[in-house]
């Protein structure tokens, strides 16, 4: 155990800037990944809300894709895509959107009724309706969607090295390859490090958010 503590100083020693440019890379794919999973996530959470009949059918075909391994879609998406950052953000995707689409479907259903009945009453359009009534109340249950989505991201970013996208999963596979336990201590931990970190700074937004609420 002491000769891997030796070997991880040394590694930080010898390779920080290598290190803290995949630190970079593992951030800005899973940010990247982040931001579209929330934009297409969100957008078909209220779709589905707007249009009730064709929800179970588009509930049910996330579901499904949320079962398919990241890998295999990795795979088809070489295949359409090429190497580098645009399989790993499709393959990402794919996985991070259900859990946002559903909790945004959650969420917004879980508005009461009669608060929408005395929005309207009150003279709200429609749209003030969405934005200053059913999307504030459901925002508690988006964030908890986001937050599940954003720790599978962090995780899941490690297939990016594979094909060439960069991230600390390079440390991880280089560690498999030469059977070097320093290394896969270093990039699982720096994994799991930044998964608890963005899930935590999602929290501080969920507390803001319900302060803000009954403020």
């Amino acid at each position: 155990m002491q000769e891997t503590w030796a070997a991880i100083a040394l590694y930080f020693e010898n390779h920080t800037d290598a290190y803290f440019a995949m630190l970079r890379q593992h951030i800005g794919i899973s940010l990247r990944v982040l931001f579209l999973a929330v934009l297409i996530g969100v957008s078909m959470g209220i779709l589905c809300v707007v249009f009730k009949k064709q929800q179970k059918y588009v509930v049910g075909l996330f579901q499904i894709l949320r079962i398919v391994p990241s890998l295999a879609v990795l795979v088809l998406s070489i295949r359409f895509l090429g190497i580098g950052m645009g399989p790993a953000v499709t393959a990402l995707v794919f996985l991070a959107v259900p859990p946002i689409l559903m909790n945004t479907v959650a969420g917004l259903e879980e508005v009461p009724f009669f608060m929408l009945e005395t929005s309207h009453a009150m003279g709200m359009t429609p749209f003030q309706v969405w934005v200053q009534v059913r999307l504030p109340l459901a925002l508690p249950l988006m964030l908890a969607g986001i937050k599940t989505a954003m720790v599978e991201i962090v995780a899941s970013a490690t297939i990016a090295a594979l094909i060439g996208a960069g991230g600390l999963g390079q440390i991880i596979f280089q560690g498999l390859s030469v059977r070097r336990t320093d290394l896969l201590l270093i990039g699982g931990v720096s994994v799991a490090i930044l998964a608890l970190l963005m899930a935590f700074l999602i929290d501080l937004l969920e507390r803001w958010s319900l302060k803000h609420k009954y403020a």
